[in-house]
């Protein structure tokens, strides 16, 4: 501003007439809009939010200015971080500053002088962000998990590894389980290796067990993070790796079970038992039949 009024009172000195009144003042809006062009307002501005690691984001890449970063809770007074502070990037972190995780927040980024500079300017340019909260709008990534199938092959329990967030009490880093509690759910997906027929399972628990799945056959599981509080495009993390299960047949014991096993050995004895009874019966009916018909037979010479 002491430019354009240094400017403002040469021109006076030069130019005392009505006739150039006109050119003047074309001089000073266009000085005007020069100098408030210096300090360019940021655009693109969004919230980058992964497994609460949250970075604000913006453009333009900076040249003879720089920017400055306030955020606060909705409603409350602003603060300021020290490394987005008259600072030549284009992204700043706030994960520490987002205290309260359920809280919406703002954000502001003025596009100001470079460090060392001084302006007479009293507000600078500012770009301000949507509403965001760290609860309700970070991303959730994707999840481990292991398969386990039991000895029997008629039960099969995935066990899933609660994501590591960025935040961290008393030097222990949160999981996503620590931080939503019982609000936090898992979807599995599931299919026979050999299908594309597909069935779901929403779990509160990181274990999950499976039992109606045929046995010997081979399935193919993938697991996602589940917030169905939140609103319906943010519900879902990210789908984790596929996996499958081996393909084993299984033996006769696992296919039947030894109580079944057991009884079909006793039938089968059994029946070769009466088998064996009845063979021997009408082995005796005819020896008998056989020497009843001799006695009968007249004798020789009588």
């Amino acid at each position: 501003m002491c430019v354009i009024q240094s400017v403002n009172q040469y021109l006076n000195h030069f130019f005392r007439s009505n006739n150039v009144s006109l050119f003047k003042s074309n001089v000073l809006i266009y000085l005007l809009f020069y100098f408030i062009d210096i300090f360019p307002k940021a655009q693109n501005v969004t919230w980058s939010s992964l497994n609460f690691k949250t970075i604000l984001m913006w453009s333009p890449k900076p040249t003879n200015h720089s920017y400055t970063v306030e955020f606060s809770q909705v409603g409350q007074d602003r603060e300021r971080t020290p490394h987005c502070i008259r600072t030549m990037a284009m992204e700043c972190d706030l994960t520490a500053g987002l205290k309260k995780l359920n809280a919406y927040y703002t954000a502001d980024i003025l596009s100001e002088p470079m460090r060392g500079v001084s302006s007479d300017l009293v507000e600078f340019p500012h770009a301000t962000t949507e509403k965001f909260s760290p609860y309700y709008d970070t991303a959730i990534g994707r999840p481990e998990f292991r398969i386990e199938v039991s000895s029997d092959k008629r039960k099969t329990t995935l066990h899933v590894e609660d994501i590591p967030t960025a935040l961290f009490v008393d030097e222990k880093r949160l999981n996503i389980r620590d931080v939503f509690m019982d609000n936090l759910q898992y979807k599995v997906t599931y299919r026979k290796a050999k299908s594309t027929g597909k069935k779901e399972k929403i779990s509160k628990s990181s274990i999950i067990e499976l039992t109606d799945l045929d046995r010997g056959e081979s399935y193919c599981f993938y697991v996602q993070a589940f917030l169905p509080f939140r609103a319906q495009d943010k519900q879902h993390g990210e789908i984790s790796n596929i996996q499958c299960s081996s393909e084993e047949s299984p033996s006769i014991f696992e296919e039947y079970g030894m109580g079944v096993i057991a009884g079909a050995i006793l039938i089968t004895i059994l029946a070769i038992t009466a088998i064996i009874i009845v063979i021997v019966m009408c082995c005796r009916q005819r020896k008998r039949a056989v020497n009843t018909g001799k006695e009968r037979l007249p004798l020789n010479g009588v």
